[in-house]
C-alpha cells in the first residue's frame, strides 16, 4: 500500500458537480479553464489511490425550465437535460485524458458511439482498475435530478462518501449569497436536513444517502485542494450523516 492510499480517509468517493459549475463566470456553456481546474483536483486525488466516480448536472446547457411560459413537456425537458449531462461528461473526460488520467464515461441512456452503457459491474470494475468513472444521463428516467442520480450510483458502487461541490462553503440557514446573516452548519443529521427543508439536495437523494448510511460533505469547489482535503478527512464544508 502506498503512502497516498494510507493517508486517505475515503477510498471510493462520489463527486457531484453542478452543471453551472462548469460555466465558471459565464452564465451558460462550458468554460475550459474551470473544467481544467476541476480535472486537476480529480487527478490529484486519483493519484492518491482514491477511486473517483463523478456525476455532473446539465444546468449550464439546459435545465428544462419550469416556468409557465415553457411549453415543452416536462418529460421531454428532462430528457433534454439528461443529454446535457452527457455533453458535460464528455468535456470533463477529454480534459482528464489530456492529462493522462484514464477515464470511462457511462450513460444511463445508450449512445454507444460516444459512451458505454451503464452496467453496475462494469462501472465497479473500471474503478477497481483505477479509472475515473463519469456517469452521464442521470438515472435515465424523467422526474429524477442528478443529485438523486449521484446518490443512487454512490449506493450501487459502494462509495464511502458523496462530495457535493457547490459555490459556497457548506450548508447555511439561508442563501449566503443573498443573506449576509445566514449561518453555516458544521455538521447536520440527514433527518434535520429533511425536517428543516434545507436546500442541499432533493429529498429523494437525501433519503437514499440516509437509508444507506453514506455521509454527504457539502463544500466549495472553488477552494483549491478542497476535494483532497475532503478525502483526507480534514474539516471542510458541512458534513451530513
Amino acid at each position: 500500500m502506498t503512502k497516498g492510499k494510507s493517508a486517505t480517509k475515503y477510498k471510493r468517493i462520489m463527486l457531484k458537480i453542478s452543471g453551472e459549475a462548469l460555466a465558471g463566470d459565464k452564465s451558460s456553456g462550458i468554460d475550459y479553464d474551470t473544467v481544467y481546474s476541476i480535472a486537476c483536483d480529480i487527478k490529484e486525488v486519483s493519484e492518491m489511490g482514491v477511486s473517483v466516480a463523478v456525476v455532473i448536472g446539465g444546468g449550464n446547457i439546459f435545465r428544462g425550465g419550469r416556468g409557465k411560459n415553457f411549453k415543452i413537456e416536462r418529460v421531454v425537458g428532462d430528457y433534454m437535460g439528461m443529454l446535457a449531462t452527457v455533453i458535460n461528461g464528455m468535456a470533463l473526460q477529454d480534459v482528464l485524458e489530456q492529462m493522462g488520467v484514464k477515464t470511462r464515461l457511462l450513460t444511463a441512456i445508450e449512445m454507444q458511439e460516444i459512451a458505454e452503457p451503464y452496467i453496475r459491474r462494469r462501472a465497479v470494475r473500471h474503478l477497481e482498475k483505477g479509472r475515473v468513472v463519469i456517469f452521464g444521463g442521470g438515472t435515465g428516467n424523467p422526474y429524477f435530478t442528478t443529485d438523486t442520480a449521484a446518490a443512487l450510483r454512490a449506493t450501487e458502487i459502494n462509495a464511502e462518501v458523496v462530495l457535493k461541490a457547490t459555490r459556497v462553503s457548506g450548508v447555511y440557514t439561508g442563501d449566503p449569497e443573498l443573506d449576509k446573516n445566514a449561518k453555516k452548519f458544521d455538521e447536520l443529521k440527514y433527518i434535520e436536513v429533511l425536517n428543516k427543508n434545507l436546500k442541499v439536495m432533493d429529498s429523494a437523494a437525501i433519503s437514499l444517502c440516509m437509508d444507506n448510511h453514506i455521509p454527504l460533505i457539502v463544500f466549495n469547489l472553488n477552494e483549491k485542494g478542497s476535494i483532497k482535503k475532503a478525502v483526507e478527512g480534514k474539516k471542510i464544508g458541512t458534513i451530513i450523516r
